[in-house]
């Protein structure tokens, strides 16, 4: 049997200068010397025959793209040692749970709940982003699995399909179009439009007005969907959005109506997202078919 030439302890060398953006960042992390963590780097790098990361003047190191994917595996590799080496914990496990921000608060917490009243033994760690954020953690190996939206994501990204959504109108309670039925677009879009300001929700709200021939005023962009919402009450714009929020009346207690929209509007696809390369663990598999059993309920 010949030996692993890759110590765990350098792996965690290597994990702690990507996080900390810096070898002194490591060093500090882990309460070692700078030269210790160089060394370790430079010792994976060589038994790979290619550099983990790209030195940059005044801005520390970054991972390079093969330094991403192998960040990924060294995550994977030393979650999976943990875990043999935690054998006497009973069972206690780990998942680290990615969360688009505009979706959390509608299905994040009744997933959690619901998954730890099946595995008690579990801890989650919650960590809420973008989707650019979410997807570069899945491919580093930060995030196990994310709840998103399945829309300009990496094809190197397993997704697996939970719920489609519709995109649906806002308006302010006492607008003159608050009493239909439902609306089209350009209906709609004759007021200024608040729009969500999040990379490829942006855009995705953008391409369904243009779509319809519609180029939008825009009156405000926010990152947040309650901002929005309350923009909206307010008077100051209408809104897109495509998250079920199922209340009527905007934080500052004023009306904000739901208005469906007709014509042949693309969907919004909520999915779970996880690395396609890497090797998922049970703990991931469990969560993911918690996670579809629970949207089709």
């Amino acid at each position: 049997m010949k030996p692993i030439p890759i110590t765990l302890r350098q792996i965690d060398y290597v994990i702690a200068t990507a996080d900390g953006g810096s070898t002194a960042a490591a060093a500090r992390l882990l309460n070692v010397s700078q030269p210790s963590v160089s060394l370790a780097i430079s010792k994976v790098e060589g038994h790979l025959g290619r550099p983990l990361f790209a030195r940059t003047s005044g801005q520390g190191i970054v991972p390079t793209a093969y330094g991403r994917r192998k960040l990924g595996e060294f995550r994977t590799l030393r979650n999976e040692a943990q875990g043999v080496l935690n054998a006497g914990a009973a069972g206690h496990t780990v998942l680290n749970l990615g969360v688009f921000s505009t979706l959390g608060p509608r299905y994040a917490p009744s997933l959690v709940r619901g998954f730890q009243d099946m595995k008690p033994e579990t801890e989650i760690h919650l960590f809420e982003a973008n989707l650019e954020t979410l997807s570069e953690g899945i491919e580093i190996g930060q995030i196990d699995v994310a709840l998103i939206y399945d829309f300009g994501l990496p094809s190197s990204l397993r997704i697996t399909p939970l719920a489609d959504v519709q995109p649906y109108g806002l308006l302010p309670g006492g607008h003159p179009l608050a009493g239909r039925e439902a609306l089209d677009m350009a209906e709609l879009l004759q007021d200024p439009l608040i729009l969500i300001n999040l990379p490829h929700s942006r855009g995705y709200f953008l391409t369904l007005a243009q779509m319809h021939g519609i180029n939008p005023k825009i009156a405000y962009e926010t990152e947040s969907v309650e901002m929005l919402r309350s923009m909206v009450a307010n008077g100051l714009g209408v809104g897109l959005l495509a998250t079920d929020i199922p209340h009527v009346t905007a934080y500052d207690r004023r009306s904000i109506v739901r208005m469906p929209l007709t014509g042949d509007l693309a969907p919004h696809r909520i999915a779970l997202a996880r690395p396609g390369r890497l090797r998922s663990t049970p703990l991931v598999d469990r969560f993911c078919q918690h996670a579809v059993e629970s949207f089709a309920a």
